[in-house]
């Protein structure tokens, strides 16, 4: 009997201790729990980042919810200011002549028909001398064959004397208008030389109207004939001329709208349209001229100016933030939702999938459904990511 009690108590101690055993493990598993809710709900706090309404104002922060913006997607091209062939002119000499006096500088503007310089060489006072000799002779001529065709219609003169008349006067009717010709090239006004005035220098005038770009004589040099004196640009019909690539020539066409920049005025953008598209290649590059006419003109804008563009080859309306309202992280980007809490702000990260690039503005997706009107950050996006981790770092501490 003592020993069947015994074995009972023994029991009953082996039971009261596995109990009290489970008891601790399930506590300890108790408390391990709540510290992981806790570590959890603790980063989850740390994922956003707290201003006061100073540091906002202080950081020019810009919120806003999201809109639809008209993005559009194009093709990088570089090229030059040109002008057609029909606004740039050269001014040569058809004769060797001397400079005797140059009357405008580069940079002049000049109107059609505007004297630029004046040429003297004894050439041409000999041409005008030649010319005025010829006139007189046909002018004689002229009477000897009128005289001769009278007698050999009445029958009293001799056909062969007729005859040498007319080809005499015929000839030396060539002669002047040769000769005229010759000086009208030279810009001489032969009523005057018929009157016996005989220039002694020639004018040189300008065809077009138009800005002086080059001036490559000097006071009396001698110029060879058809040596270029000076150049005159109309600058008025100056249009882009850009150069694409075969790769992206089927992108391009007439009327599609394009945005560049011009070297020499970097921080004005200028917009044109295209209205020609080039059907052959160039060598070198492999790539074919667009021509674009310029709808802004601005400053001072110089056929050869270097200019860079972008050609708008589609558009469609999508979510799109500025580049800096976007944060990249490894390969994943985030965008910083708003909320006022009291008198602070709350911004908190949410990924996104960008899309295309639009000068500064970013196309964007999200993963999940936002609230429609949801604000977020415009702005400073890097400056809030890095509050964010510095404050998981004194969270970790």
């Amino acid at each position: 009997m003592k020993n069947k009690i015994n074995k009972i108590l023994t029991v009953m101690v082996l039971t009261i201790f596995v109990s009290a055993c489970g008891n601790k493990e399930n506590d300890n598993h108790s408390h391990s729990e709540e510290r992981k809710t806790e570590v959890t709900e603790e980063h989850n706090e740390s994922e956003e980042v707290m201003l006061s309404q100073q540091q906002f104002d202080a950081l020019k922060m810009k919120i806003d919810t999201l809109t639809l913006r008209n993005m559009s997607g194009y093709v990088e091209a570089n090229g030059t200011l040109e002008v057609p062939p029909q606004n740039e002119a050269a001014i040569t000499t058809v004769v060797g002549a001397n400079v005797v006096s140059i009357e405008v500088i580069e940079g002049d503007k000049v109107n059609k028909g505007q004297v630029v310089a004046y040429l003297s060489h004894p050439n041409i006072i000999q041409a005008q001398a030649n010319y005025l000799n010829a006139y007189s002779n046909s002018n004689f001529l002229k009477k000897n064959y009128e005289r001769q065709q009278k007698l050999y219609e009445a029958g009293v003169g001799s056909g062969a004397n007729f005859q040498k008349a007319e080809a005499e006067y015929y000839a030396s009717k060539a002669m002047v208008n040769g000769l005229q010709a010759q000086l009208r090239l030279l810009s001489v006004n032969t009523t005057s030389v018929r009157n016996g005035t005989i220039m002694p220098r020639i004018a040189l005038r300008s065809p077009i109207e138009g800005f002086v770009q080059k001036v490559e004589v000097k006071t009396g040099q001698y110029v060879e004939p058809q040596t270029e004196l000076f150049e005159i640009v109309n600058t008025h019909h100056v249009h882009a001329d850009f150069m694409v690539f075969e790769k992206d020539v089927y992108k391009v066409k007439e009327g599609q709208k394009v945005n560049f920049i011009v070297q020499s005025i970097p921080d004005t953008e200028l917009t044109a349209e295209i209205y020609s598209v080039s059907k052959t290649f160039e060598d070198n590059p492999k790539a074919v001229h667009v021509h674009a006419e310029i709808e802004n003109k601005k400053g001072n804008l110089i056929p050869g100016m270097y200019i860079q563009g972008k050609i708008q080859v589609d558009s469609a309306k999508t979510i799109a933030l500025p580049e800096s309202a976007i944060f990249k992280e490894g390969d994943k980007h985030y965008i910083f939702s708003v909320e006022k809490e009291n008198n602070d702000w709350s911004f908190k990260p949410i990924e996104v999938i960008v899309g295309e690039k639009d000068d500064k503005w970013v196309a964007i997706k999200f993963s999940e459904g936002i609230e429609e009107n949801t604000k977020f950050a415009y702005n400073n996006a890097y400056y809030l990511m890095a509050e964010m981790k510095k404050g998981e770092a004194e969270d970790h501490d």
